[in-house]
């Protein structure tokens, strides 16, 4: 199973709708089974596939319970190969115990958890909060990729650099942990875009993906549909999203 990070420290870059959409090419496309992580305590991932709850154990419990069976918080999405841990506001709670539980290893717990699964997934898929903290350091330390989604503005990569200065330090935990690239979200084809994206090519140290992710209103439809670009409707996005899962397997 390889585990992929999906994360920016700035809010409002498609976050989530790239893990979702990344996640169920990997399964239409390409046949694999993949395991999605909601771990943001905003719990949008889990709401677009209408499992959020209050009283769901998910992710907070797995890092925080002691002994518990990382199966016994998995649920299946409407999408058979597609199957998710949960997350709500009980991380807020879930960061605070962890810190201060020094009777085991508090950055590796999501990593030795998710060394069960490792015959019974292809992929699995964390969609992180825009932060450090131990969830998230959790996260990185049982990743093998980190991807980041960017938008193109003036504040683009506002937190990149502490972004990868964290990835620097967490490989003292996992040093095969790799920053494969960011890509580009909410594309447009205006001049500020062109103009920009040109610009990120042509003068950014930070490895960038060459697809790029176009602004539709379709992103939006499927938060309301709970449907995946791929299976709502045809759309920019959708073939985009397809593009990119190609680009990342063929790296």
């Amino acid at each position: 199973m390889k585990t992929i990070s999906i994360i920016n420290l700035k809010g409002g870059v498609a976050k989530t709708i790239s893990s979702i959409n990344i996640a169920y090419t990997l399964v239409k496309e390409h046949g694999k089974k993949v395991l999605l992580i909601d771990n943001d305590k905003q719990g949008n991932t889990s709401k677009f596939f209408r499992l959020h709850g209050d009283n769901n154990d998910g992710i907070a419990e797995l890092l925080t319970v002691r002994d518990l069976d990382i199966k016994d918080v998995i649920q299946q999405t409407q999408y058979e190969g597609l199957e998710i841990i949960t997350a709500n506001m009980n991380l807020l709670r879930a960061n605070k115990e962890i810190l201060l539980d020094v009777s085991r290893a508090q950055q590796t717990r999501l990593r030795k958890a998710l060394a069960q699964l490792d015959d019974e997934y292809d992929y699995c898929i964390i969609d992180n909060a825009p932060d450090i903290n131990m969830t998230v350091i959790n996260a990185l330390v049982a990743s093998d990729d980190v991807l980041v989604p960017i938008k193109v503005d003036q504040f683009t990569f506002d937190g990149l650099k502490q972004l990868v200065d964290q990835i620097e330090d967490v490989r003292e935990f996992n040093d095969n942990l790799t920053f494969r690239g960011c890509f580009i979200t909410m594309f447009q084809k205006n001049s500020v875009n062109k103009q920009g994206s040109e610009y990120l090519f042509s003068s950014t140290d930070y490895p960038l993906f060459h697809t790029k992710i176009r602004k539709t209103v379709k992103v939006d439809e499927t938060t309301f549909a709970g449907k995946p670009l791929l299976d709502y409707k045809k759309s920019t996005a959708g073939q985009d999203y397809r593009e990119l899962v190609n680009e990342y397997l063929n790296m």
